[in-house]
């Protein structure tokens, strides 16, 4: 299918008429509102809700500066919607919005003259440590390759709950954190700026619809329940996280920032592209066996552009499809407790790393702890994050001719705040 909106047929276009991912805008003075991307324009939900153009629930739900009263109405509904923005935007379709050029003016606007907010209210936020190369690759570094790989690993999809105070929407800047930082050779740490500043190149799985508190999910209803998927960028302070991680994993070197791309795309876009998660060396239990295919064959790159750089350098291309644990295997993990899922929650995927070393996921395993710096296209060596770096996350599954895309994910790193004068504190105090 075609549409009447001719930048969305281009083939690198990411907001084709077979993506039409959400988001929320808004304009200088205006409340921002949930809108969907298709070519280089924003739909305004909430305008062709008004007009009776689409109906969602009983109640309005796209004037609303987050997507959540949307995802909260289920499956059928997200299919009813996506299906009738189909065919107001087709090329052959229904003609209200194509034949009206004031109607138009009134919906459309450029995505170049929006500003994007963060698309939905995060409920609670779990990082997740499921794909082989990067676990493998982590743990031979610290603990070499006979042992690189935790007891538990092939067994259980491993993960942490995070912060969602701190999930920001893509173009927003990232302090350089502080923290307490154990210097090689000495037994006791300072306090002070990351000197091991790094990314995480993620997949982030939107919850939509809650479970009951106390009643396990099976992988079926759990890949029900998922709305969408953005690129997840978890930024990792690699010192801070070396000291402090045991026994109980990541807490600060992980709390300060996780940025989301703006738009959500949905697994009904993505479904085309389902492929197999790999085969197992170890049989999993009866709860985390998958029906059929859960993973998506998404092409995923890493860029990074230092200070004064006119353009970025290519560090990583990957692909979504390398995870050894699905989405909808980490949602049915975490609910087989009993533990409730809430619309809005958000699952990032852990960091996705191929099996070469320009498809690694991380500075951490792109420069080998530092060992191997990176050579960017200006000379510039890199082997953790610097002052001034702008990093972006990009990815796409590529159709015939079409492509299904998530846009950018973009991060640029601001000096470390100043310390607090920790004496007067303390005279204060007192």
């Amino acid at each position: 299918m075609k549409s009447w909106i001719e930048t969305a047929n281009l083939i690198e276009c990411h907001f084709s008429l077979a993506n039409l991912p959400y988001g929320v805008f808004g304009r200088d003075g205006e409340a921002p509102r949930c809108g969907v991307a298709i070519g280089d324009v924003v739909a305004d939900l909430a305008a062709l809700e008004r007009l009776g153009l689409i109906e969602a629930g009983d109640a309005p739900v796209f004037d609303k500066p987050a997507l959540n009263d949307f995802m909260a109405l289920g499956k059928p509904r997200w299919a009813a919607v996506r299906a009738r923005l189909r065919a107001l935007f087709a090329r052959d379709g229904d003609p209200a919005l194509r034949d009206d050029p004031a109607l138009r003016a009134r919906v459309l606007a450029p995505l170049e003259a929006v500003r994007l907010h963060l698309p939905f209210k995060v409920a609670g936020f779990t990082d997740f440590y499921a794909n082989r190369h990067h676990a493998q690759n982590v743990g031979t570094m610290f603990r070499g390759p006979e042992n690189a790989l935790p007891p538990n690993w092939l067994s259980i999809p491993i993960g942490y709950n995070g912060r969602a105070s701190t999930v920001v929407v893509s173009g927003t800047n990232i302090t350089r954190p502080l923290g307490q930082i154990r210097p090689a050779g000495q037994g006791l740490p300072g306090f002070g700026p990351c000197r091991r500043l790094d990314l995480e190149l993620e997949l982030g799985a939107v919850v939509g619809t809650p479970s009951v508190m106390g009643r396990p999910l099976t992988v079926a209803e759990a890949d029900a329940m998922i709305f969408g998927y953005v690129l997840l960028n978890d930024w990792s302070a690699r010192d801070i996280q070396a000291w402090e991680y045991q026994p109980l994993g990541p807490f600060q070197a992980k709390a300060f920032a996780t940025s989301i791309s703006p738009w959500v795309v949905t697994a009904a876009a993505l479904a085309p592209f389902r492929v197999a998660t790999p085969p197992r060396e170890r049989p999993l239990l009866p709860y985390l066996t998958e029906p059929g295919p859960m993973l998506y064959d998404i092409d995923l790159e890493i860029r990074l552009r230092p200070p004064r750089a006119r353009r970025p350098t290519t560090i990583s291309r990957t692909n979504y499809r390398e995870m050894y644990f699905s989405a909808a295997q980490q949602l049915a993990h975490h609910a087989s407790s009993g533990c409730k899922m809430e619309t809005g929650d958000l699952l990032g995927s852990g960091t996705i790393s191929g099996p070469a070393k320009d498809s690694r996921g991380s500075l951490l395993e792109l420069a080998w702890g530092g060992a191997e710096p990176l050579t960017l296209d200006t000379g510039e060596m890199r082997t953790f994050l610097e002052d001034g770096d702008t990093l972006t996350l990009t990815g796409w599954a590529q159709g015939e001719g079409y492509r299904v895309g998530f846009g950018d994910c973009t991060g640029r790193i601001l000096p470390a705040p100043a310390e607090p004068d920790w004496t007067a504190a303390e005279a204060h105090l007192g």
